[in-house]
């Protein structure tokens, strides 16, 4: 880092003029290294940055000859920053956001500044697919899944709709696990304890069960307790109770006390983990020219939801408590089949199948109220409200084929067929009751989707003419088909029948059935929805030397169109992705610094909310709307500084704005719009939430060798990030995350027998930093990321 100049009255580098300058810094470079190409080498091997080979374009390829903003995360390196779910991949990679949804207990995904909360339900699709080992995961609840045995991650930044296909609105993740090796038995075991009674477990056997075939087993388990306390209800009096419910219209003889039973006070506590996954992987190569890999992975989570807290705590309680009367639980299955199939047809075709299919089944149970206010009698000062999944079913298979040319050639060419089908059904109950669960109905319904479907079918194309001055020219068509039904779904509203008790609905209650005090919505949720779209790229890339490429492209990605409640369809969202970038490596492999800038035009964007219709009935209401303009930088610099010394810098510059947009939520406290009968603002020309103007993620290391043999690494990693919003809303500091730095320290200690101990301390100085907020009873509560924990790991592998 050079040092700072005399002051002057010149304006400091913005993060895009830094950006810039990076990449003229590494045009620039070109010719010096050119000249001194037969010189030495200004370091050694020893302290080259070893070659990363990535996927992104669907056939292997250098990370530094690859024209696509791309992060590669190794096992080593999620292993070093203790990744267990997408939410701790985002720190580490460029313009990338996670929220976690607490009634559906989910993860949602922002890159680029575009993302959709609200895309946590059996309707909405992400703008961020999600794929592992190429086999598309189409709901969000895949983002919650543990990450373990894998080979690698790789964050493909832009429309990759192309390649990857539909719903890459803006980027994909391609998670790619530890696959079987012939002819070797190895393996590893390792465990782990922290605070909050953390326990962990690893493992991963690989053994030859032929000359021609490995079977590789792995398994992880991970617990921890909740972070959430419960507080203890401090009940009114019978008299101030009494006054309460009759101030409050009740009559005199209808009054009963509170009772405290319905407050949790024990138990499992929100914000817990306890999750196990196995996986077994088979691998089959008769010869070299075929290779099948198929493995089966089932993910089990019996852990909580994670509870929204107040900003504000109450007084004289902590800030990571809540007052409960709704119990949490958590209920997720997943079991799923991948295969991929290669076969070389010729020494220049290569044929590939991968195909996958899952089973979902789950149920939760939430108190979306969090206790925000204390009730002042039973019927009154409070409002009760669980958000509950009865059950939740999601199937859905994946078929692909991939012809594609072998090898660097003047024409390099890639076919695709692609087949997908969901089926997926549901039942969410809200209960919304007046003062406690003892209290008048306020509003109650069931949403019940018995039978959705989905049916995706493309074909695309990529071709790549590689020049004899090293400029590559790509071009790039995908042609996508979808359809999707909803048979027999509805919502069933509380119909206020004096004749039938007042209790919350639960899961022994079936609102369908007469006389139980629901009515059927009309019109139902019966519909067809049916668009195609087609997405493409063009792309020119130019080698300047072997150690630095510039690249440029004009991308387009979309996510599908579908149905809502009432059976209404809406479109299609489309996003036109504009980018410069450079890759260049200096001093011998020992510097590399990655560079791109970005202008993003989305258009349709699909806004999701839960509103109150006119008539009071609740539905989830999803809208093609203008959409935004976003642009930015990113810098991602990796150096060796000696052969024991490494630094990772990544950097990235967002600034965005939201179309026109008049949106409403019952999420939030927002005025009443005459206009459409509801309450609405007009967020036109807002910010998009998760888009932080600045972003910095530095990890160092340095590794002390000690008498024998032995190894100590000492590493700090740090991420900043400036103000961002939490909703389109942008309504003020509470709907805000400010700036904020979050520090993590780790201690590896590695023997020369392969057996090591690792130490961590995540969020050192304990920061609460918001991921979502909301204020829809005018008291402000927000979901954080977890507080400081501490752990330590110890393994071996042989």
């Amino acid at each position: 880092m050079s040092q700072a100049a005399p002051r002057t009255q010149r304006r400091p580098l913005s993060p895009i003029q830094f950006a810039i300058l990076t990449m003229c810094a590494g045009l620039g470079s070109a010719h010096a290294q050119q000249a001194a190409a037969t010189a030495p080498a200004a370091t050694s091997d020893a302290n080259a940055i070893a070659e990363v080979v990535v996927t992104a374009t669907k056939r292997s390829t250098s990370l530094q000859k690859t024209p696509v903003a791309i992060t590669a995360l190794n096992a080593a390196a999620l292993e070093d920053n203790h990744v267990q779910t997408i939410q701790d991949v985002v720190s580490l990679v460029p313009s990338f956001q996670a929220t976690s949804e607490g009634d559906h207990g989910v993860i949602t995904m922002t890159m680029r500044g575009i993302g959709n909360d609200s895309a946590k339900t059996e309707y909405a699709d992400p703008e961020v697919a999600l794929f592992v080992d190429g086999v598309y995961s189409p709901r969000p609840e895949g983002a919650t899944a543990l990450l373990f045995d894998l080979e690698a991650i790789e964050v493909l930044r832009g429309p990759q709709g192309t390649l990857w296909g539909r719903n890459s609105t803006v980027g994909a993740v391609n998670m790619q696990t530890t696959k079987p090796v012939l002819g070797q038995t190895s393996g590893s075991v390792s465990g782990g304890v922290g605070d909050y009674a953390r326990l962990g477990v690893r493992a991963a056997l690989n053994v030859p069960t032929s000359a021609d075939s490995a079977l590789r087993i792995a398994y992880i388990h991970e617990q921890h307790d909740g972070y959430v306390k419960y507080q203890a209800f401090n009940a009114p009096s019978l008299d101030a109770q009494r006054a309460a419910y009759l101030a409050g219209g009740g009559k005199a003889e209808s009054f009963q006390p509170i009772n405290p039973n319905q407050f949790v006070t024990n138990g499992p506590r929100y914000n817990a983990q306890d999750q196990s996954g196995v996986r077994l992987s088979w691998l089959y190569q008769p010869n070299p020219g075929l290779k099948w890999n198929i493995s089966f992975e089932r993910f089990q989570d019996r852990g909580t939801p994670n509870m929204n807290v107040m900003q504000t705590p109450r007084a004289g309680q902590d800030a990571w408590s809540a007052l409960i009367d709704t119990a949490p639980a958590l209920h997720r299955d997943v079991n799923s089949v991948r295969s991929r199939v290669d076969y070389a047809i010729s020494p220049d075709i290569a044929l590939a199948y991968v195909a996958g299919f899952s089973r979902f089944s789950g149920s939760s149970t939430y108190d979306q109220d969090g206790g925000r206010e204390s009730p002042t009698s039973f019927n009154t000062g409070a409002t009760f409200q669980a958000n509950n999944t009865v059950w939740s079913h999601y199937a859905n298979q994946s078929h692909e084929i991939d012809l594609n040319s072998v090898g660097q050639r003047e024409i390099d060419w890639q076919l695709g067929l692609y087949y997908a089908a969901e089926k997926n059904d549901i039942r969410f109950d809200i209960p919304i009751m007046n003062g406690t669960q003892q209290g008048s109905v306020a509003w109650q319904g069931s949403f019940i989707q018995p039978k959705e479907t989905v049916d995706s079918r493309a074909a695309f194309g990529q071709v790549t003419w590689n020049t004899a001055g090293g400029t590559h020219l790509t071009g790039g068509l995908r042609y996508t088909s979808d359809k999707r039904t909803n048979v027999g779904g509805n919502g069933y509203t509380w119909n206020y029948d004096p004749a039938v008790p007042q209790v919350p609905l639960s899961a022994s209650i079936d609102p369908t059935k007469p006389g139980q005090g629901y009515n059927p919505s009309t019109p139902s949720n019966d519909g067809r929805y049916s668009g195609s779209k087609m997405t493409g790229l063009l792309r020119v890339s130019h080698d300047i030397d072997s150690h630095n490429m510039v690249y440029a492209s004009v991308s387009t990605g979309f996510k599908a169109g579908g149905l809502q409640d009432g059976g209404r369809t809406y479109g299609a969202e489309t996003l036109t992705n504009y980018e410069i970038g450079s890759k260049s490596t200096f001093l011998g492999g020992a510097l590399r610094i990655n560079a791109a800038l970005y202008s993003e035009n989305f258009k349709d964007f699909q806004f999701s909310a839960p509103v109150t219709n006119p008539d009071g009935s609740h539905s989830f209401v999803t809208s093609n709307v203008d959409g935004a303009k976003v642009h930015g930088a990113e810098v991602e610099v990796a150096a060796k500084l000696s052969p024991n010394d490494k630094l990772q810098l990544a950097l990235a510059y967002t600034k965005s704005k939201l179309g026109a947009l008049i949106a409403g939520s019952n999420d939030y406290a927002l005025p009443f719009c005459p206009a459409l009968n509801m309450n609405c603002v007009d967020v036109t020309g807002h910010i998009m939430p998760h888009a932080p103007t600045f972003s910095a993620q530095v990890m160092y290391q340095h590794t002390v060798h000690l008498g024998d043999g032995a190894t100590l690494t000492p590493r700090i990693s740090a991420h900043y990030e400036t103000k961002s919003e939490l909703s389109v809303f942008n309504l003020g500091p509470n709907d805000q995350q400010e700036a904020y730095t979050r520090t993590d320290l780790g201690l590896r200690y590695q023997s020369a027998k392969q057996f090591w101990v690792d130490a961590f301390v995540r969020n050192v100085s304990n920061d609460r930093v918001k991921t979502s907020a909301m204020n829809g009873s005018n008291v402000w509560v927000a979901q954080y990321l977890p507080p400081r924990t501490i752990g330590i790991n110890a393994g071996i592998d042989f």
